[in-house]
C-alpha cells in the first residue's frame, strides 16, 4: 500500500505549543517497523495551480509570502516559518498522491492508499483555521475531478467521509454549490468550530458519545450517503481524536470503536468497489502514543482491506 509522509518539514514550534507536531515521526516509525507492506514516499509538493483549485490565488500567496496579517495568522494557530509552507503544500500534496493512487490513474489502481498527515479541514478558501492552512481534501478532490475528467471523459463523484471529531467547516464551506462532491461530516455537538457551516450531511454528536451510539450514528449516515450519490472516490478523514484519552475529543470511544469504525468505512467503500484514499486527521491524545495506536489500528484495518484490492483481477479494478 502506498502512502506518502511530510514529517521531515517540521515547524517551529514555540515551547508548551498544543499542537503534537511528534506524532507524525511517531507514526512512520511504526509503520515502517510493523507494516511492511505499506510502501512510503516523501509527498510531492502541491503547485500554486493544484491549491488554486480550491483556494483563493491570493491567499495562496499571501501564505507563500509570509504577508497574512496577525489575527489570520492566529486563526491558523501557528507561526509563519517556510517549513510552514513547504509542510502545507506537501500534506496537501500527499492527498492527491494518495487518491491518484487509489484511482490507478498514475499506473495501477492501488484501491486504497494514504496520507500520513493531512485531514486540514478548517482551511477556508481564502482563509486557514485550526492549524489548517491548505484542504487537502479539497484540492485533492477538485485534482481528480479534473484528471479523470481529462482521461475518462466522464465526471467524477467524490464523497469525503469526515470522521475527525471536529466539523469540517472549511471543507463543507467550499463544497457548498458543488454537487460533484458529497461532505459528510460526524462530530461533536459542542466541540470547535463554534459557528459549524452546512455539510451536505452533518450527524452533531452529544459530549461523553460512547462507541454503541457514535457507530450506530455512523451506520445511518453511510446509508444517507449511500441513498443521495454514487461516489466513484472516497476521501476519508479517519480521526483519532474521537479516542476517550483525547485532550480535545469529548467523546469516549475506545480504542474498539474506534477500529470497529474504520472497519466499517473502508468496508462501506470494498463492498461498491469505490476507491479510497485516506488521511490522518486531528489527534491530541493526552500521551502522544495513544493517539499512534489508535492511527496504527487504522492502518491495519486499510491493509487489509487493500490486500483485497490488490487480489482482484485486473479487469475488475
Amino acid at each position: 500500500m502506498l502512502a506518502f509522509y511530510a514529517d521531515h518539514f517540521v515547524l517551529p514550534l514555540p515551547p508548551g505549543h498544543r499542537f503534537p507536531m511528534a506524532k507524525y515521526l511517531r507514526l512512520r516509525d511504526r509503520v515502517a517497523r510493523e507494516l511492511p507492506l505499506v510502501r512510503m514516499d516523501a509527498a510531492p509538493r502541491a503547485s500554486d495551480g493544484e491549491l488554486a483549485l480550491a483556494h483563493d490565488p491570493a491567499y495562496i500567496q499571501a501564505v507563500a509570502e509570509g504577508s497574512l496579517d496577525a489575527a489570520a495568522m492566529r486563526e491558523i494557530g501557528f507561526p509563519w516559518s517556510p517549513e510552514m509552507v513547504e509542510r502545507s503544500r506537501r500534506s496537501a500534496g500527499a492527498t492527491v498522491a494518495a487518491a491518484r493512487a487509489a484511482l490507478g490513474l498514475l499506473g495501477s489502481c492501488e484501491g486504497v492508499a494514504a496520507n500520513m498527515a493531512g485531514g486540514t479541514h478548517h482551511a477556508f478558501r481564502c482563509k486557514g483555521s485550526g492549524f489548517c492552512v491548505f484542504n487537502d481534501a479539497a484540492v485533492a478532490a477538485r485534482q481528480m475531478q479534473m484528471e479523470w475528467a481529462r482521461r475518462h471523459r466522464t465526471p467524477l463523484q467524490v464523497a469525503i467521509i469526515d470522521l475527525d471529531v471536529h466539523q469540517g467547516n472549511g471543507t463543507a464551506s467550499i463544497f457548498s454549490a458543488d454537487p460533484g462532491v458529497f461532505t459528510l461530516s460526524l462530530h461533536g455537538l459542542k466541540n470547535f468550530p463554534f459557528r459549524k457551516e452546512a455539510s451536505d450531511l452533518d450527524v452533531d454528536l452529544p459530549d461523553g458519545c460512547t462507541d454503541a451510539p457514535y457507530l450506530q450514528a455512523l451506520e445511518h449516515a453511510l446509508a444517507e450517503l449511500d441513498r443521495r450519490f454514487e461516489p466513484n472516490l472516497v476521501i476519508y478523514l479517519a480521526g483519532a481524536d474521537p479516542f476517550e484519552g483525547d485532550r480535545l475529543g469529548r467523546l469516549k470511544l475506545s480504542y474498539d470503536g474506534l477500529e470497529a469504525r474504520d472497519r466499517r468505512v473502508f468496508d462501506w467503500a470494498w463492498q461498491r468497489r469505490i476507491p479510497l484514499a485516506f488521511a490522518m486527521a486531528g489527534g491530541y491524545g493526552i500521551d502522544i502514543d495513544e493517539t499512534v495506536q489508535v492511527q496504527m489500528n487504522t492502518w491495519r484495518v486499510a491493509l487489509e482491506y487493500w490486500s483485497r484490492w490488490r487480489a482482484l483481477p485486473a479487469l475488475a479494478k
